[in-house]
């Protein structure tokens, strides 16, 4: 034995893999595994919000695509990879595929699992069923699979995303200084957690979030997550 100071033990068992074609429903979202048939449905979301000066696509390695058939040939390309689980986002209110995110950079031994590469059209964004898209995976990974650290990364510059890792709990860890090159351009990254004893009050705070009794008759939130967390410390 060693007088020098470590850390607590945990269960070492590793974690599952998240289950592949596995579709994931909530109140307002469902997930999917992503397909080359949801290109025709994403590709005229991302065209919509080209109309509508789409900055969508900005933060990301990949994007915007000069036509559908570069998009379909990127999505069956995305979905075939084996270093991540990705899923096509479903508002349940419209039928429409209007977006994609993964579970990535996944380590069973770790039990550590990261949300990212998420990509969701204008029309989606900001909406119940954008939240509700990104917790669902969290919870498959912290409650289903008993992943201990669950990760959020974004460009340090993205400030709807560090917003969103906010909203749903995760907690702002630092930043790695130039850290990648993406479109040809210096990224510092964010990183943000959230680790197993901050899940239950993370989880319950969205679950309160996206009740339908938190929003008023014009779709405004009664109260934010982060309210509701704080309420509950």
């Amino acid at each position: 034995m060693t007088d020098l100071p470590i850390g607590p033990p945990v269960d070492p068992t590793p974690r599952p893999l998240p289950p592949r074609g596995t579709k994931l429903r909530g109140q307002y979202v469902e997930l999917e595994p992503l397909h080359p048939r949801h290109a025709p449905d994403l590709w005229r979301a991302a065209e919509a919000g080209t109309a509508r000066g789409d900055a969508s696509w900005t933060y990301l390695g990949y994007g915007p695509f000069a036509s559908a058939a570069a998009l379909e040939t990127f999505i069956a390309e995305f979905a075939a990879k084996h270093d991540h689980v990705v899923w096509a986002v479903r508002p349940i209110a419209t039928g429409v595929a209007s977006g994609w995110l993964t579970l990535m950079s996944i380590e069973p031994a770790n039990a550590a699992i990261e949300l990212g590469n998420i990509w969701l059209a204008p029309v989606m964004q900001r909406t119940r069923a954008a939240s509700e898209a990104m917790f669902l995976p969290l919870k498959l990974a912290a409650d289903d699979l008993g992943y201990r650290r669950l990760v959020w990364k974004c460009n340090a510059l993205n400030a709807p995303s560090r917003r969103a890792a906010d909203r749903l709990g995760f907690t702002f860890e630092g930043e790695h200084r130039w850290a990648m090159t993406v479109k040809g351009r210096q990224r510092d990254t964010a990183w943000f957690s959230i680790l197993a004893p901050e899940w239950p009050r993370a989880r319950d705070a969205m679950l309160a979030w996206l009740a339908p009794e938190n929003f008023a008759p014009d779709g405004t939130a009664r109260r934010g997550a982060a309210e509701i967390r704080a309420a509950a410390r």
